[in-house]
């Protein structure tokens, strides 16, 4: 009787290995949903913003910034597509800022505001360091398809860390420099510089996460194409 063989992904064909392999976005893919989710949670909000503030002041620019990012969830859940969970953290704060700047009728404590924010994400990140979960494998999900198997692998864990890491010192540098810009410009001066500016540093980590996570996932083989590459048959 002739040994029984357990078929493998590389001596299925292409067709049956498909069928039992996970699905592994492409890296193309992955960059347009980080694209997509930095676009509606923090570009489209400070151009909202920063254009409101310019033509109607600060108030109308508050209003609008936040009418903007409860309406981007509304659409969401209404075309019933996932909400990533950077819109929501920036919906929960920025209705904070408003409430507390309504009640004291203050705009410096709504700009003081994301200064604390800043600090208190930036010290979470550090403190979920000591978690079995960083924050950055928390918010992972929204970006590519995670599970246990997965989020243990020794260097998706490791980067974790280090981006959990970036991101905290990231949070914290920008609260100093929002701080320092409040305290020595003009409001006019301080909205334009601190959109910029804040926008800039936002890009240039987002594109260093991508290109982090990158070569983890290539290492891994967990991008679509490397995925198909492996699934081909290897002659004999």
């Amino acid at each position: 009787m002739a040994p029984h063989v357990t078929p493998t992904t590389s001596t299925m064909s292409p067709a049956a290995a498909s069928a039992v392999a996970p699905h592994r976005p492409r890296l193309g893919t992955v960059i347009r949903r980080v694209s997509l989710s930095l676009l509606i949670a923090c570009v489209v909000p400070a151009t909202v913003f920063y254009v409101c503030f310019v033509v109607a002041g600060v108030w109308t620019a508050i209003a609008g910034a936040l009418v903007w990012s409860y309406g981007a969830i509304g659409w969401r859940a209404v075309t019933g597509r996932r909400t990533s969970g950077l819109l929501i953290l920036t919906a929960m704060v920025m209705t904070g800022r408003t409430l507390i700047a309504l009640a004291t009728d203050s705009t410096f404590l709504y700009f003081l505001q994301p200064i604390i924010s800043d600090g208190v994400v930036g010290t979470t990140f550090l403190l979920s360091l000591a978690t079995a979960r960083p924050m950055v494998a928390r918010l992972a999900g929204d970006f590519y398809p995670m599970d246990h198997e997965l989020s243990v692998r020794p260097r998706v864990r490791r980067l974790f860390r280090n981006l959990t890491v970036l991101w905290a010192m990231l949070c914290l540098g920008k609260a100093l420099m929002t701080l320092w810009l409040l305290e020595s410009q003009s409001l006019e001066t301080f909205v334009l510089v601190k959109s910029i500016s804040v926008l800039a540093i936002n890009v240039l980590a987002a594109v260093a996460t991508v290109a982090a996570a990158t070569i983890v996932a290539r290492k891994e083989g967990l991008l679509g194409h490397v995925a198909e590459e492996r699934l081909v048959p290897v002659p004999a």
